[in-house]
């Protein structure tokens, strides 16, 4: 049933979160773990890597279990007999390509022992700004992992722009080019983040879903901290399960991203403050606009 704005909202179910773990700051599995919980999910979360801080903030050693002892834990997941207590899965970020076959084994057996559990796939392989001067930040081999292993098997995926052009080898210059390329994927819902905007100084969200599609656009902040993609699905995909329209989904968690990353920056800091502004987690005040995308018709 579809959950109305201003209505209670049912008790949030616990969700799996796949992805890599930074010991400062609050990029991936760091700061997302904490923005879940905070809403009120119990959160499973089963590191991808282990790294010292954002790859932009400088050198540091990445730690990646050897992918026996990854699958070996994977299969400890997939054969829990709480596995059924899930309500989602979300994976990230991953380590190593050969994460991918057992991240979709365990997705499989989530869905097994709970058919209503969706899967969300946010592809994180790379940016057009990333600290390499764009591009692929993780092994070609890895991406391509994610693009054939995981990216089917899920009920929404989260790219970028870059991300969406890369896995589906498309123009996403302008907002229709990247809507056509979504479409290509086949997913039910395909949100891409930082998507172009129809205002200038602006930047936008775009989901095309099973009704549509709907962008929702703010003021861009110059210089925002990283983290934002993540954070983004996360509560996306809360709102999705809370029972919220797409539009109304799309509208809160992009209001609460944008409200974090304007505070943060405000304060000068070079991650995002969620412990010091957790409200905007919770319930954010900035306003964002939405409006429906009409899309060109697909000739025979």
């Amino acid at each position: 049933m579809m959950q109305q704005p201003g209505s209670p909202e049912p008790q949030k179910k616990p969700l799996l979160v796949i992805t890599s773990q930074v010991v400062r700051g609050g990029i991936s599995g760091r700061g997302l773990t904490f923005a879940l919980e905070r809403i009120g999910h119990d959160v499973w979360f089963l590191p991808t890597i282990l790294l010292p801080w954002h790859p932009g903030h400088g050198k540091g050693t990445r730690v990646v279990a050897s992918p026996g002892d990854f699958e070996a834990i994977v299969e400890d997941l997939a054969t829990s007999p709480k596995l059924a207590e899930l309500g989602g899965i979300m994976s990230g970020y991953l380590g190593d390509a050969a994460q991918a076959g057992p991240i979709a084994r365990l997705v499989k057996a989530v869905k097994e022992a709970n058919p209503e559990a969706p899967y969300l796939c946010d592809p994180v392989i790379g940016d057009f700004h990333s600290a390499s001067g764009g591009g692929l930040y993780v092994p070609k081999a890895t991406a391509e992992a994610i693009g054939r292993e995981l990216v089917p098997l899920a009920d929404i995926v989260t790219p970028n722009a870059f991300e969406l052009g890369w896995l589906t080898q498309r123009d996403v210059e302008t907002e229709l080019q990247v809507l056509s390329a979504a479409r290509t994927l086949g997913n039910e819902r395909v949100l891409i983040t930082s998507s172009p905007a129809l205002r200038r100084n602006a930047i936008a969200n775009l989901l095309a879903g099973p009704r549509g599609a709907v962008a929702a656009e703010h003021a861009s902040i110059d210089n925002p901290p990283h983290g934002t993609g993540d954070l983004m699905a996360g509560l996306f995909f809360s709102y999705f399960l809370a029972g919220f329209n797409d539009e109304e989904a799309l509208k809160r968690a992009s209001a609460s991203v944008f409200e974090l990353v304007a505070r943060s920056v405000k304060k000068g800091a070079d991650e995002l403050m969620f412990a010091e502004e957790q409200q905007s987690v919770v319930r954010a005040m900035a306003l964002v606009t939405s409006r429906r995308v009409v899309e060109a018709k697909v000739r025979a």
